[in-house]
Order: structure tokens, then C-alpha cells, then sequence
């Protein structure tokens, strides 16, 4: 779920300007930048953390979603030593109107990329970490087996640690998501971004059966990993349509359901339609608590893998309590 806030973005290969980043956005038209509520303001990073985090990044040629996307919550989480790991580069084959990654054709796979994950796990000391991608829409698998590679890396490198995906939808690749879920990452998130009305014009790339169905055959291949999925609002939805989503997620069984604010990257992108209030992402957080996910995370800072760690432990603990209750 690609937002923006403070742009984090390093000199060099990541630092490419809008139309660089998103060439086939530079035609539209532009969407001003609203200014945005109080709630959702954050600081610019100054711990010392946040810095040594970075510079770890930078000495192992890895790069984040987290500046990719510009993510408003960088520094509090850099600072903790949590960062999300975008593998197989930093270029996208789509080109949602929502999202801040670039855009174009990406280069070829770094077979030496798992590696250095895992290595980087280990000496941060991670208990959790979360690995994404962009879309791979030109390799013949979508990148499943260099997600298969990087969670063996992980697990060579760094045994204690817990291993959280965020993947593509791997969109007419067969046999691609059965290669990821072998290697047994401990969550599986794959989100659905916005309500299937408001697929055309911000997902165009993507299919939202596809996406539900590809959580829907995780449970179906393995039921001991933790799915998840995440939407963002103020795009324009109805209330009653993330509703439905809601109810389309758990008739495929996602244990855990985020929510957050979307936030305009650059002008070109998707306009907000409008700010979602605190009270708003409440309501929704009931809703959802009370259709049965395990977990909730509904707030307008709220991103795919903000506070992943302590989440995964309150979602284990959920489970446990849950199936102490069937017993």
C-alpha cells in the first residue's frame, strides 16, 4: 500500500524525479495535493537508529518499500530497526494510480539478493521481518521462486526470525503461488487495495477475484500460515462496499485485515477524495472484529507492515485463544 508523506528517498538510483518514475503518468492531468488533517502529520526521522538502519540498507544494495513508497512511518520504524525489504529491484511492470514505486521495465533478477536479506536479518536482529516485491510481470513465474529463495536465505541466516510476505497476485503465472507457499513463510499477505467498483481506474493492472482467490488457495495449500490482507480508503468508496470486501476476506479465511488513509504521492497520481476520520476507521475496526478476522489494524497511519512484529505475536496469541475456545 504505497503512500506518501516525507519523501526518505536516498541520492541516486531511488532519487528518479516524478516523470522518471512514472513516464506513463506524465500525461494526465494534475490532482493538487490536499493539505492534510492533523492526524495524519508525522515528523522527519532524526533518531540515530534510523540512520544506522539506512546505512546498513545502503552497504547491502538492498532496497525498501519503505522509501520506494515513501511511507509516513519511516522514521518510528527505522528507529526500532523494522523495515520491509522490497526484493527483485525497484522498478514495477504495473502501474497502479495509487502507487509511488517506479514504474517501467525492471532488470534482471539479482540471484545474489536473497543472500544479502538474509544477512541483513541477521545483523539486525530482526524477530519479524517483511519481505514485498514489485510486480514481476515479466519473468515467467513472477518472481515466486526469488520469494522462495529469500525465505530459505532468512531461515539459513537468521532460524528465530518470523518471515512475513507481501506478494504480487502472480496474474495468469500457474504454479507460481504453490512455489512460495512451499517455502512456508509464516504470514501471507497479498492485498486487495480498494473495492472491486474502483479496480479500473486504481488497480487496472490487477484483478480483484484474482487477488481474493490467491488468499483463498494459501489457506487451501497450507492452513497453518497466517493470511493477511490491507485496503486503503478515501479513494471514493462506499462504506458498504468495504463492508462487502470485509465479508470477501473472511469467506476466504484472512485472519488479519489492515486499513489505513490513502495518501497522494505526486500530483499525477490518484486525487484522496477525502480524509477517512479517526471515529470513521473505529467504526471500521469494530466491523471487521466483529465479522471474525484475528486481528484488526484500522487507523489512518496504519500500513500493510506497520508494527508487523507485535502483530504477529497478538495474532499468534488470537489463534491460541481462539482454538482453546473450540476445544
Amino acid at each position: 500500500m504505497a503512500r506518501i508523506e516525507i519523501d526518505h528517498r536516498a541520492k541516486g538510483a531511488t532519487a528518479r524525479t516524478g516523470a522518471e518514475r512514472h513516464p506513463e503518468k506524465a500525461n494526465r492531468p494534475d490532482n493538487p495535493i490536499q493539505r492534510k488533517p492533523a492526524w495524519i502529520r508525522v515528523k522527519a526521522p532524526t533518531h540515530p537508529v534510523y540512520h544506522e538502519t539506512r546505512a546498513l540498507m545502503r552497504e547491502q544494495k538492498l532496497v525498501t518499500v519503505c522509501e520506494e513508497a515513501a511511507c509516513p512511518n519511516i522514521g518510528e520504524c527505522w528507529s526500532q530497526r523494522h523495515a520491509t525489504m522490497m526484493i527483485m529491484g525497484d522498478t514495477c511492470t504495473r502501474a497502479c494510480s495509487f502507487c509511488n514505486v517506479a514504474t517501467g521495465l525492471p532488470k534482471a533478477l539479482d540471484a545474489d539478493e536473497p543472500r544479502r536479506v538474509g544477512e541483513a536479518v541477521a545483523t539486525l536482529g530482526l524477530r519479524h521481518v517483511v519481505i514485498t516485491s514489485v510486480d514481476r510481470d515479466d519473468l515467467p513465474d513472477g518472481g515466486a521462486e526469488h520469494f522462495a529463495q529469500t525465505i530459505r536465505a532468512i531461515r539459513a541466516s537468521a532460524p528465530e526470525t518470523t518471515i512475513e510476505i507481501l506478494t504480487p497476485d502472480f496474474l495468469r503465472k500457474d504454479g507460481a503461488l504453490e512455489v512460495v507457499v512451499e517455502a512456508r513463510p509464516d504470514v501471507f499477505n497479498h492485498n486487495l487495495e480498494t473495492v472491486p467498483a474502483l479496480y479500473p481506474t486504481i488497480r487496472p493492472g490487477a484483478r480483484y477475484y484474482q487477488s481474493l482467490r490467491l488468499l483463498d488457495r494459501v489457506k487451501q495449500l497450507d492452513p497453518s500460515i497466517f493470511t493477511k490482507s490491507g485496503l486503503m480508503v478515501g479513494l471514493g468508496e462506499k462504506r458498504i462496499e468495504v463492508l462487502q470486501v470485509m465479508d470477501d476476506l473472511r469467506s476466504a479465511d484472512v485472519d488479519f485485515l489492515t486499513i489505513g488513509q490513502y495518501l497522494q504521492p505526486t500530483v499525477k497520481h490518484a486525487a484522496v477524495d477525502r480524509f477517512v476520520t479517526p471515529e470513521e476507521f473505529e467504526d471500521y475496526a469494530a466491523a471487521a472484529r466483529g465479522k471474525g478476522f484475528l486481528l484488526v489494524s484500522a487507523t489512518p497511519l496504519t500500513r500493510s507492515s506497520y508494527h508487523a512484529d507485535r502483530d504477529f505475536a497478538a495474532l499468534r496469541d488470537a489463534r491460541a485463544a481462539r482454538l482453546a475456545v473450540r476445544a
